[in-house]
């Protein structure tokens, strides 16, 4: 099915082929003819498959049908997401689609600061993307009213429930419009966002693009065994055999992020977790996307909102402690149908992880045993001494000790 075919106001049409969009994805199919008909939906679709477009355009659709005739005060269209980077990504991203309609499409997180968000927020907004700690600040504040949203989007419900937002999201939800329309989109359905969705949904339509939890089938997902502590040097040794353009490591803590770093100073690198400042993370994300960096070192706070084109590799430096975010981690590969290849260093401590992974995305991942980085098995290795074991001798000492009792 194409864009064409849904009859959308010619300056949105327009953004749509400014874009370089055609063929709609499956989510984009299923949703949006009928968000567009006002239906609350429960969305499941993986990372990279259209999902914002699939609720982005409905809204922006109906906004222009309407914004003649508006006499709305703040935003009539709010999209809570978790993280500060999902947020700049969807503004941006939104705000093409909007580019040629006379629609304000604003931002606001934490980590910016809150007096120019405010100055922004008072010139007028249509489209509101916000986290949502940083818009109950400035709901307290008085800088923002609700009332008038009409469209409600809770974009990644699946970490905002991990995350622990939900009950800011109700609250927040609770001062909009109360004939609003709802949509939840998540990249995996797990049993609490399914209670979330009867409890802000009405008479909802659930939408499945792909299996549970699925993974997309562009990514070829491989794992390398190997210990833990020779993790960098399988690193070095495949990015000197492969020489890859571009990489997108993950590991599971700041401080493994920056240690890679320093043993990677004699290539283009970027560094973006939770102790480097928004502005930093802002560029690290920009210089990769743009080639200017060859490797972008991440924690899971950048495994949601990258949309880089053309990435290919997406490295598991650390398998994560849930199994649900190994699926957003290598989403950021094999996007729009594009090939991409998900590559995983598991240490024997990681097998446990390895299994609920495998589990989850059902199938089992290809390992690739390379020369020169061996891991010994526990089991393996208790089995071996145990076949080894010679019945124990008595020392003198202890014969000794023996014959004076008696």
């Amino acid at each position: 099915m194409i864009f064409s075919s849904l009859d959308l106001a010619p300056d949105l049409q327009k953004a749509i082929d400014a874009c370089g969009y055609r063929e709609m994805t499956a989510i984009q199919e299923q949703a949006i003819i009928p968000a567009r008909r006002g239906k609350d939906i429960l969305a499941t679709a993986q990372t990279g498959t259209g999902k914002t477009a699939a609720f982005s355009l409905p809204i922006l659709q109906k906004l222009a049908e309407k914004s003649q005739s508006s006499e709305a005060t703040g935003p009539q269209a709010l999209i809570l997401t978790p993280t500060r980077e999902l947020a700049e990504q969807l503004a941006e991203t939104i705000g093409a689609y909007a580019q040629f309609l006379p629609i304000t499409v604003k931002a606001v997180y934490g980590g910016a600061k809150i007096v120019t968000q405010e100055t922004a927020l008072k010139a007028g907004v249509d489209v509101l993307i916000a986290t949502p700690g940083r818009l109950l600040e400035h709901i307290e504040k008085c800088n923002v009213e609700l009332s008038s949203v009409q469209y409600a989007v809770l974009d990644e419900a699946d970490r905002m429930l991990d995350m622990g937002f939900i009950s800011d999201v109700q609250a927040i939800l609770k001062l909009t419009a109360k004939k609003r329309q709802t949509l939840l989109f998540s990249a995996t359905l797990t049993p609490g966002v399914n209670e979330l969705s009867h409890k802000l949904l009405k008479n909802h339509l659930t939408i499945r693009a792909n299996k549970v939890n699925a993974t997309a089938e562009t990514v070829q997902h491989v794992l390398y065994p190997v210990e833990e502590r020779r993790k960098i040097d399988l690193f070095m040794e495949l990015l000197e055999e492969y020489n890859w353009f571009q990489v997108l490591v993950f590991t599971s803590t700041k401080e493994q992020a920056d240690q890679l770093r320093l043993k990677l100073k004699k290539h283009p690198v970027a560094v973006c977790h939770g102790d480097k400042s928004q502005g930093s993370r802002r560029r690290a994300i920009a210089d990769f996307k743009s080639g200017k960096v060859q490797i972008l070192i991440a924690t899971e706070v950048a495994a949601r909102g990258l949309d880089i084109q053309g990435l290919e590799y997406v490295i598991n430096f650390n398998l994560p402690y849930l199994a649900e975010d190994y699926v957003h981690r290598i989403g950021r590969a094999g996007r729009a149908g594009q090939q991409g290849h998900a590559i995983s260093f598991v240490s024997r401590e990681e097998e446990r992880s390895l299994d609920s992974i495998q589990r989850l995305i059902g199938q089992k991942i290809k390992r690739i045993h390379r020369d020169g980085f061996e891991v010994n098995y526990r089991d393996e290795l208790v089995k071996k001494i145990a076949s080894h074991k010679r019945p124990m001798r008595k020392n003198k000492a202890s014969q000794t000790t023996i014959k004076k009792r008696k």
